[in-house]
């Protein structure tokens, strides 16, 4: 690369790897095209991206963005997954890929700007989704109403079960019960 290539290459990685708030490095030696391929499609079904990285330049590119916590894990074949939105959605392709493919190797990560040993990626994938959470929290939001209102209604109902049974012991008979429903 020249002096011009290098300094595109750098531009470009500022700006994809550079705003992202959620990375994963992976050290991608020893998987295939094919499986290259299909890590990609998985990737980009989680709403993410994947790119494969020099780690020079990679580390020039961001210098000014909180993946500077990770230089570390710059070394090797390495290449970034990353996205702005979903952390856990991403997280759960790529462990999930590695279940598949053993030869993938986590170098560390990026969560919501702090940085995260490759240890801990497995646990992240675990997490429920965000909708899964969101679901979760309506659903306790609304359990105290619908219970009230369960509550209420029980009340209604035995107030006019008890009125049957009164109509039913004054009126002597059928006539009570038919005035009830009419």
């Amino acid at each position: 690369m020249n002096r011009d290539e290098k300094a595109q290459a750098i531009s470009e990685l500022e700006g994809a790897i550079g705003s992202a708030t959620n990375a994963f490095l992976i050290d991608f030696k020893g998987i295939t095209v094919p499986q290259v391929t299909e890590l990609r499609k998985q990737v980009r079904e989680s709403n993410s991206k994947y790119i494969v990285v020099k780690n020079t330049l990679a580390l020039i590119a961001v210098k000014d963005s909180p993946l500077k916590s990770l230089e570390k894990a710059f070394t090797g074949p390495t290449a970034v997954a990353y996205n702005t939105t979903d952390a856990v959605a991403l997280a759960k392709a790529l462990t999930k890929f590695a279940k598949d493919v053993p030869t993938i190797q986590f170098k560390g990560a990026l969560l919501n700007g702090q940085a995260v040993p490759a240890s801990e990626i497995q646990n992240i994938a675990n997490l429920p989704s965000r909708e899964e959470l969101i679901a979760k929290l309506l659903y306790l939001m609304q359990h105290p109403i619908r219970g009230l209102a369960v509550v209420l209604n029980g009340t209604i109902r035995n107030f006019a079960v008890v009125l049957d049974q009164i109509a039913k012991q004054k009126g002597g008979g059928d006539e009570a019960p038919a005035e009830a429903n009419a």
